[in-house]
């Protein structure tokens, strides 16, 4: 009766052990997939400091009567189209990280299209309040890229995890997928230049 209980008890003990592994597996997975989470919250601030600031930049720069109204237009329409894609922090898929990038790129874009405009407003220019607002764009845009990096580092410490055998099998099992990358093009991976060549005071 004894020997009979054997086979029985191996079974469960493989099953303990099955279970163990494989919720070790899970809690590892959840630790990458919220370091990854936690640093995309870092990222939507920056950029949602970005978008704070234009309407001031574009503010300061109406007030100049011969300033080009169209590209104003366009910077705020690159604004409003930006704000208005959302990313789940809990479902960072590729798909949505592509969209999210090419909206983000678009406000790039117009902020370029803007300062080279701006270069041919001497006075504008030298306004103090719009020197500080670029500063601080640029400061904004610096740590969009820092944050952004650091985003990428824990979507590959996550990803990597979950795609090594045999993670990728229970991955697959607990519903664990890939997450996206901010990749790098002209658009979202450079800074609009805000250098205007004066003197910080």
């Amino acid at each position: 009766m004894k020997k009979s209980l054997i086979p029985i008890l191996v079974i469960v003990g493989i099953l303990v052990v099955l279970g163990f592994w494989i919720a070790g597996m899970n809690n590892t997975m959840v630790e990458l997939d919220q370091s990854a989470t936690s640093q995309w919250a870092n990222v939507e601030s920056s950029y949602q400091r970005r978008s704070d600031l234009i309407p001031n930049i574009v503010s300061t720069a109406k007030g100049y009567a011969q300033f080009e109204q169209e590209t104003l237009t366009q910077v705020i329409e690159a604004r409003a189209k930006a704000t208005s894609v959302q990313v789940d922090p809990t479902n960072i898929s590729p798909e949505q990280l592509a969209e999210f990038q090419q909206a983000q790129s678009g406000v790039s874009s117009a902020l370029s299209r803007l300062m080279v405009t701006v270069e041919r407003y001497p006075e504008l220019k030298a306004n103090e309040n719009f020197k500080e607002l670029i500063n601080e764009l640029e400061r904004t845009e610096n740590r969009i890229n820092v944050e952004r990096n650091r985003f990428n580092g824990e979507v590959q410490s996550y990803n990597t995890y979950i795609k090594k055998f045999p993670n990728t099998v229970a991955a697959g099992f607990l519903g664990f997928d890939d997450k996206g990358y901010f990749k790098a093009d002209e658009g979202a991976s450079s800074a609009p230049k805000v250098d205007f060549g004066t003197s910080n005071s």
